[in-house]
């Protein structure tokens, strides 16, 4: 391979990854929010029995919401990899750039439930009948180093793009 078609090739790579960088992020985004959303509907709410999605009602009530709560996991699921197939179809998948979202994806979920769902709204806890605050404190910690771990993998793809096209457009110059 010449010189000059491996700058094609690496200013093709880099035109790819640029245009499709937003969509990677989005996919991870969907597919880790979904996952862990899919993990906790199934850990506790099916296997340990500990809280519903929605527990200040029968039941039966928290049963039906457990259920709109796992089809909501899985559409979010299911669209990240129908995007995901369609990233690597186009051979514009940045499996980097992809993690870092599905570790802030993860993360700003487990956060929400954590801050918003369980202590705002009151909608659930993770457990009743004991001291909440070591998995209050669990819950949230994770979220946060799954965001900043995230954010580091993101943040490092972002930089690698800008300094591909300086070097892109330094060579076309």
């Amino acid at each position: 391979m010449t010189a000059e078609n491996v700058n094609l090739k690496n200013h093709s790579n880099y035109a790819t990854r640029s245009a499709y960088s937003a969509r990677n992020l989005w996919s991870g985004f969907l597919f880790g929010l979904g996952l862990v959303a899919f993990i906790d509907e199934t850990v506790f709410h099916q296997l340990l029995h500990w809280h519903h999605f929605y527990d200040k009602s029968t039941t039966d009530i928290g049963l039906v919401s457990d259920g709109l709560f796992h089809a909501f996991s899985w559409f979010a699921t299911i669209g990240s990899l129908f995007m995901f197939a369609d990233l690597r179809r186009r051979n514009a998948l940045w499996l980097t750039r992809w993690w870092g979202g599905v570790l802030l994806g993860a993360g700003i979920f487990q956060l929400y439930d954590g801050t918003i769902q369980h202590k705002l709204m009151r909608l659930h806890q993770i457990r009743y009948n004991v001291n909440i605050l070591p998995y209050d404190l669990t819950w949230n910690f994770i979220a946060i180093a799954l965001i900043v771990a995230g954010t580091i993998l993101i943040v490092r793809t972002r930089r690698r793009l800008q300094q591909q096209g300086e070097t892109v457009s330094y060579e076309h110059q």
